[in-house]
């Protein structure tokens, strides 16, 4: 895994060489080293799980062959192509939001001198995308299959960004809006179809293959995003922040989370209307409240439950599915997820 990894790497070292050198812009030093620094700084900071997933899912596609020195190039380049995509939402998020940490560091609208600017930097990422695919793939006949893919995916993502957004507008702080079938669309749009099929879809294409003949393959890594994501809100309340790496504030912040929307299916009205007192409120005491709730209500039984069953589902999807190779390209996306606690 260290020297996939670090040969991963090698490929960001060298995509970044040949954007900072893109013959379609008369760079300067100082336009030159502010995107190398912007690239370095919000790039290769994070796990990389969704860009190392491209090569491990076009491998298991190949069913054991070898792959050439080109393939595993290509396919890390589509990994990078995921990492940037992730890049530019996440510049562009942490503005929204207005955070002030992101993978342990200042937000990049944060760090001196870059401020707003960080909203022109999103674009660069996202246009990067484009750069990288023409670069490496427009003589391939699967080039405009590659473009499609991640317009929609950026499309869909934009969209559910949105839908989150106008949930939690500030002053209109209402949980009535919040249900599990909220939770669900929010979820499957903002974050499932990049984390989760657009990594599988990328190899499929790079494979020959044609997406439209793998809408089952799509929704089953849907639900697989969902069920990562509702393991994510669960963490984020009960997990052990020394093992996320972070302490949780989806109360504080209102976030339509999975926790929220179950108790609100669960409650009697005397604790809905303590939810609705204390739900989104900064002061450690109203976050209290609504933590001893959700233990009063066994929400962790609750999870333990919809995690079973999410994972039986989930394999008996897999195991229907006609390929060998696809099969075990889903369940090594499943291993990778099944009861963490990070």
């Amino acid at each position: 895994m260290a020297d996939l990894k670090s040969a991963f790497l090698k490929v960001y070292s060298q995509l970044k060489s040949e954007l900072l050198e893109d013959p379609a812009f008369e760079f300067t030093d100082d336009s030159r080293q502010w995107v190398d620094r912007m690239l370095d700084y919000n790039v290769p900071g994070g796990k990389l799980n969704r860009g190392l997933s491209v090569i491990d899912s076009y491998r298991l596609l190949k069913e054991g062959k070898e792959l050439t020195e080109d393939e595993i190039f290509l396919a890390s380049a589509l990994g990078w192509c995921i990492e940037w995509l992730q890049a530019y939402f996440l510049v562009l998020d942490d503005i929204m939001d207005n955070s002030h940490t992101r993978r342990g560091h200042p937000c990049w609208f944060r760090v001196p001198k870059v401020g707003l600017i960080a909203v022109n930097d999103g674009v660069l990422l996202r246009n990067h995308i484009c750069r990288i695919l023409k670069n490496h793939f427009r003589c391939k006949p699967y080039y405009v299959d590659l473009l499609d893919l991640f317009n929609e995916v950026e499309f869909q993502t934009a969209s559910g960004q949105m839908i989150d957004l106008i949930t939690t507008i500030e002053g209109e702080k209402d949980l009535a809006k919040y249900s599990l079938s909220k939770h669900r669309r929010i979820v499957q749009y903002k974050t499932a179809y990049y984390s989760f099929y657009l990594p599988v879809a990328c190899a499929l294409v790079m494979s020959g293959e044609n997406l439209d003949n793998h809408v089952d393959v799509k929704n089953i890594l849907v639900d697989m995003g969902i069920y990562f994501q509702v393991q994510d809100d669960y963490l984020d309340c009960f997990g052990n922040p020394e093992t996320i790496g972070k302490i949780g504030t989806d109360i504080e912040d209102f976030k339509c989370s999975w926790l929220v929307v179950k108790a609100l299916e669960m409650c009697n009205e005397e604790q809905k209307k303590l939810l609705h007192e204390n739900y989104g409120k900064p002061d450690p005491v109203n976050v209290a409240k609504v933590k001893a709730l959700y233990n009063e209500l066994n929400l962790k039984g609750a999870f333990e439950e919809y995690e079973s069953k999410s994972y039986e589902k989930l394999v008996t999807s897999i195991e229907s599915h006609p390929s060998k190779a696809v099969q075990a390209v889903l369940k090594s996306f499943l291993g990778k997820i099944y009861k963490r606690q990070k």
